[in-house]
């Protein structure tokens, strides 16, 4: 029996893949808060395998104190800017991941996020709340619509993709995006391939869907928002990194642009007295482009089957090449 350790609570249809296998030894940390570092460090000791979340470090410390049996780290998310993967390619240690499984509700968040921001939907329900909707207002509560406008999107790769294609029913007059090449399947959403500057500039509703890496990190700063109009939204589902959250602040307070909508920030939770969260034109959610309760099971079910396969030496379903 090969050792498993499991590093937090996951939904049923994984760990069912896992139990009816038969050929691991599970160790579960059954909680929905994330294992103590203690506990992961004592919990991988001698494994062959684990299982974890976007919230779990898996440094060389953790890699020293799993040992040599380790063969497969297998992670319930797309991004794997949590695992140190230099080190873990010089031990030979195979790596499972959920790229496509997610795309679709993570592209539905998006727009939702897109749409609840540029319509001051949470300002609305306060208002309703805390009796502020008085009489109809001709200018009270206005916002912007997709009718007519130009979106621009960093990073048309499979979510930036899908989050395009439900945008342009809207009526979006002009798709602009933006990465390292033009993309071929940009016709299917008459997609333009323009400078990063061009599409600040021009666009009224700027999305962030790109990965996190070197040229990423930051990406989003002062420079860049004062690029954008003084009318635009800015919407982020990809990484928190991607932003500079102080610039955006001062961007927002300052009335540079227009409204952010954020699913993902620096760091996760972000913390209740952030500055960020004063304002009523920031909308931010906690990480929860993914959270159907479909997608979560089919996440689950990958990545038991990366691991199993990573354990038995056989292809897996979606392995990260290293």
């Amino acid at each position: 029996m090969m050792k498993v350790f499991v590093t937090r609570r996951i939904p049923q249809e994984g760990m069912k893949i896992l139990q009816k296998a038969g050929m691991c030894n599970l160790s579960v940390w059954d909680s929905d808060e994330p294992v103590p570092r203690a506990e992961l460090l004592k919990g991988v000791a001698g494994a062959h395998g684990i299982l974890c979340l976007l919230s779990d470090k898996i440094d060389t410390e953790v890699l020293d104190a799993a040992g040599p049996n380790l063969k497969v780290i297998s992670t319930l998310s797309v991004g794997f800017d949590h695992l140190a993967i230099d080190e873990i390619k010089k031990r030979g240690i195979r790596v499972g991941y959920t790229p496509d499984v997610l795309t679709d509700a993570t592209a539905e968040l998006t727009v939702a996020l897109l749409l609840a921001t540029a319509r001051r939907l949470p300002e609305g329900v306060e208002e309703v709340k805390n009796g502020g909707w008085s009489t109809w207002k001709p200018l009270w509560l206005c916002g912007y619509g997709l009718s007519g406008s130009t979106v621009g999107v960093i990073g048309l790769g499979r979510i930036g993709l899908a989050i395009a294609s439900r945008l342009k029913p809207f009526g979006v007059k002009r798709l602009l995006y933006t990465g390292r090449q033009p993309k071929p399947q940009a016709q299917e959403v008459d997609g333009e391939y323009v400078p990063l500057d061009t599409l600040l500039s021009e666009s009224d509703f700027v999305v962030v869907s790109c990965s996190l890496s070197p040229d990423t990190q930051g990406l989003c700063d002062k420079t860049f928002f004062s690029k954008m109009k003084k009318t635009s939204i800015f919407i982020n589902s990809s990484r928190g990194a991607v932003v500079n959250q102080d610039d955006l602040f001062e961007a927002l307070s300052s009335g540079q642009i227009a409204a952010a909508g954020l699913d993902v920030t620096t760091p996760e939770p972000l913390p209740t007295d952030h500055p960020l969260l004063t304002l009523k034109n920031c909308v931010v959610l906690p990480h929860i482009g993914s959270a159907t309760y479909s997608t979560r099971g089919v996440m689950s079910a990958l990545t038991a089957n990366n691991l199993l396969a990573g354990l038995t030496g056989s292809e897996m379903p979606s392995e990260l090449k290293l």
